[in-house]
């Protein structure tokens, strides 16, 4: 059964480090490709990271690329998402999908067509 589950969400000062994990079943991680999105309250949501199972290539929303870490334990089918140096507008809601098989690794929501159903993250002190 194809499932996508987020976890590692919480409060977190700025400045401060936290380490969000996307562990996958029912479907090989090294055929698609796997993105982290969030949404803030009001906001749409946004592509942050992605990462192509097949060669591990990375992309990242520029305002996230020298904070931000994304990869893979292929072992524990699982996409994990470092984030460093967090700001009060980090905070949101963080999803992570799965593209189409054999799909580049893109931003756009359009592109993924299997969810999470997110994890929270408050940046607050």
């Amino acid at each position: 059964q194809l499932q996508l589950v987020e976890s590692g969400g919480g409060l977190v000062q700025p400045g401060g480090s936290l380490r969000l994990s996307c562990t996958i079943s029912g479907f090989d991680l090294q055929l698609y490709s796997i993105a982290w999105f969030r949404q803030a309250p009001g906001k749409d949501r946004e592509g942050i990271s992605c990462i192509v199972g097949s060669d591990e290539s990375t992309k990242y929303l520029d305002s996230v690329k020298d904070r931000f870490s994304i990869s893979i334990n292929y072992g524990a089918n699982t996409v994990y998402l470092q984030l460093d140096r967090v700001l009060p507008e980090d905070t949101g809601v963080y999803f992570c999908a799965r593209s189409a098989r054999f799909a580049l690794c893109e931003l756009s929501p359009s592109r993924y067509g299997a969810w999470g159903r997110g994890t929270q993250v408050t940046v607050s002190s």
